[in-house]
């Protein structure tokens, strides 16, 4: 699930506690974690709900002013309506993670999952990328991607992998390699 910036500062502070949408097919379940620049927010609980069931309370709970303009939010999109019951469980552990250069025996393991990374393709891939946004951040990903001779959708699941690692910080627009990602990038001897 994807959230506006200003829905995710009102999970973090508890305000929004629920958000609505339509599927055709459910994306989550009761008890999924996301990760998210809030941190790591709980569903705690998915409903189908007919759109006169929906309450002026949960448009407030879910950051909206009335009810209607929940309503509008939703009007031409497919699929049934489900009420999602959301919570702040903590911080992304991606942050702390990335804020420190890894020890002696994480930056082992780092290159042995980056070696694994580039060993399913033809061609390593993950020095190029680190490097590329080392050399260019705040690029959006369309444009990393296209110097790259890349097509966006695959080369921005790279970049998540890379943040699963503690690498790479997304930014309003594109990226820039975290503490332990210049440490890393230096190890594997290309200067950040």
């Amino acid at each position: 699930m994807l959230f506006r910036r200003d829905v995710l500062d009102g999970i973090r502070t508890g305000e929004i506690t629920l958000a609505f949408r339509r599927w055709r097919k459910v994306s989550v379940r009761t008890h999924t974690l996301l990760r998210t620049a809030a941190g790591i927010v709980r569903v705690t609980g998915i409903d189908v709900i007919a759109p006169d069931a929906i309450s002026e309370a949960d448009a407030r709970a879910a950051g909206y002013a009335s009810r209607a303009a929940l309503l509008a939010s939703l009007a031409g999109r497919d699929g049934a309506l489900y009420r999602i019951g959301l919570r702040l469980e903590g911080s992304d552990p991606r942050i702390e993670l990335r804020s420190k250069a890894p020890s002696r025996t994480e930056m082992q393991d780092v290159l042995q999952r980056l070696e694994r990374m580039d060993a399913v393709r033809d061609t390593p891939w993950t020095r190029p990328v680190l490097t590329l946004i080392a050399d260019n951040p705040g690029t959006r990903a369309a444009d990393l991607a296209d110097r790259l001779g890349r097509e966006t959708r695959p080369f921005k699941a790279d970049i998540r992998k890379l943040k699963e690692l503690g690498l790479t910080e997304s930014l309003d627009v594109g990226y820039r390699l975290s503490p332990r990602g210049k440490a890393v990038l230096r190890r594997l001897g290309a200067t950040p």
